[in-house]
């Protein structure tokens, strides 16, 4: 009996607890590998600095190429007063590269927690929300002229100001669709592809399994990908925030 491509996507109780006020607050699958990630994100950055020296091993230039990387990608894309927002934007690729690496570690009840939109979107909302605060803060209401670009007529301005507004509001369910989208669709590909090796004849079997090897590692590259994606356009919206319009 084939094995339904979706159900790796499938979330359920691996402790079970009293419900709260009518909620569901049951430790799952999705909680689980949650904590996991957390767990070996924190584990791997403490590791790499906790003995920090001037000349670093490769666990420290591991560590520091990391960092630096989201420092360059914010201070060219916001400026030096991007980079007051390290902090959330590191937070959120490291944490998005590592659910979405650990989701493909074969481990038992393996799940790729930014498979879900409800965790994505939760991600894009904080973006939206730190941005939209950052953008009054810096500005005040003057912010408000992202939604009229410069030199549009007035006659022009109603609909402008609608498209503008829209697109802004947009935001976070475009950076929370396009992720979830992307671990979905990869993942599915790999599994249906793998039982298609589970059927085939046994002389057959190298091919494919290469062919499928090639593939986790190309999953692997689009997982990283993802998150630089993430936090690429996060840094494009926080330059919206902190320049003037």
């Amino acid at each position: 009996m084939s094995i339904n491509p979706l159900d790796q996507f499938k979330i359920f109780s691996v402790i079970k607890l009293p419900t709260v006020f009518g909620y569901n607050i049951d430790f799952t699958n999705s909680s689980l590998y949650m904590l996991i990630s957390v767990i070996l994100a924190a584990s791997f950055f403490l590791f790499g600095i906790r003995k920090a020296t001037i000349i670093p091993n490769y666990w420290q230039t591991a560590v520091e190429f990391v960092y630096e990387f989201i420092v360059s990608l914010l201070e060219s894309s916001s400026g030096k007063e991007g980079l007051k927002h390290i902090p959330l934007v590191f937070t959120i690729f490291v944490f998005i590269a590592t659910c979405n690496i650990v989701g493909m570690l074969p481990l038992p009840m393996s799940f790729t927690v930014t498979s879900h939109i409800i965790i994505t979107f939760a991600l894009a909302m904080i973006v939206f929300f730190n941005v939209t605060i950052t953008g009054f803060k810096q500005q005040g209401l003057s912010f408000l002229r992202i939604f009229l670009p410069h030199g549009t007529p007035l006659w022009l301005a109603p609909v402008m100001i609608f498209i503008e507004l829209f697109a802004y509001l947009a935001r976070p369910v475009s950076l929370a669709i396009r992720l979830a989208a992307n671990m979905v669709t990869g993942h599915t590909i790999i599994k249906v592809i793998a039982s298609f090796v589970t059927q085939i004849n046994v002389f057959l079997v190298p091919l494919p399994f290469v062919f499928i090897m090639m593939l986790i590692g190309f999953e692997v590259f689009i997982a990283i990908l993802q998150a630089y994606i993430f936090v690429a356009l996060t840094s494009v919206y926080l330059s919206d925030a902190v320049s003037k319009h």
